[in-house]
C-alpha cells in the first residue's frame, strides 16, 4: 500500500471518527432537549443523528473497500476524534455546539477531499463532498435558529 493510499485511509478514519462523535453527541441532546423549542430540536437532532448513523456505515465500508479496517470499537472510534465538548445547559447552548461540531468536520472534510482527490480516490472524494454539502445545510439552518 503506497504513503498515499494510507494517508487516505487515514483521513477517512478521521472522518468516522469525527461522524461518530457528532453522532453520539447529537443523540445524546435528542433525549435530553428541553424548553419551548422541545418539538421542533428534538425533531432536528432525530434527523440529524439518523443522517450520521447512515454516514458511518459509508465511510466504514469506502475503508473497507480501501483495503483497511475501520475502527469496531468505541475507543477506536473516538481515538479519530476530537475531545468531546461538556454537557450542554440549555437548547441554545446544544444548538451552538453542534454547530461548533458540524464546523470542525465540515473542515476535516474540506481536508479529505483534498487527501482522496490526491490519492486518485474520485470515489471517496464524491462521498465526502456528498456529506460535506449536508453539514453545510444543516449548519446554516442551525445558525439561522440562533439568531
Amino acid at each position: 500500500m503506497t504513503t498515499t493510499t494510507q494517508d487516505n485511509i487515514e483521513a477517512l478514519n478521521t472522518v468516522l471518527g469525527q461522524t461518530f462523535r457528532l453522532y453520539v453527541q447529537t443523540h445524546g441532546y435528542h433525549w435530553n432537549v428541553e424548553g419551548p423549542n422541545f418539538r421542533q430540536l428534538h425533531e432536528v437532532f432525530e434527523a440529524q443523528y439518523q443522517n450520521l448513523w447512515g454516514a458511518l456505515d459509508e465511510i466504514a465500508e469506502r475503508i473497507r473497500i480501501l483495503g483497511a479496517y475501520a475502527p469496531g470499537t468505541v475507543a477506536g472510534l473516538m481515538a479519530k476524534a476530537s475531545a468531546e465538548d461538556d454537557l450542554a445547559k440549555s437548547a441554545d447552548d446544544m444548538v451552538a455546539k453542534l454547530v461548533a461540531g458540524h464546523e470542525a468536520l465540515a473542515a476535516t472534510l474540506r481536508n479529505t477531499i483534498a487527501t482522496a482527490s490526491d490519492a486518485g480516490d474520485e470515489v471517496s472524494a464524491g462521498l465526502l463532498t456528498d456529506r460535506l454539502e449536508w453539514h453545510e445545510k444543516e449548519l446554516w439552518m442551525m445558525k439561522a435558529s440562533l439568531r
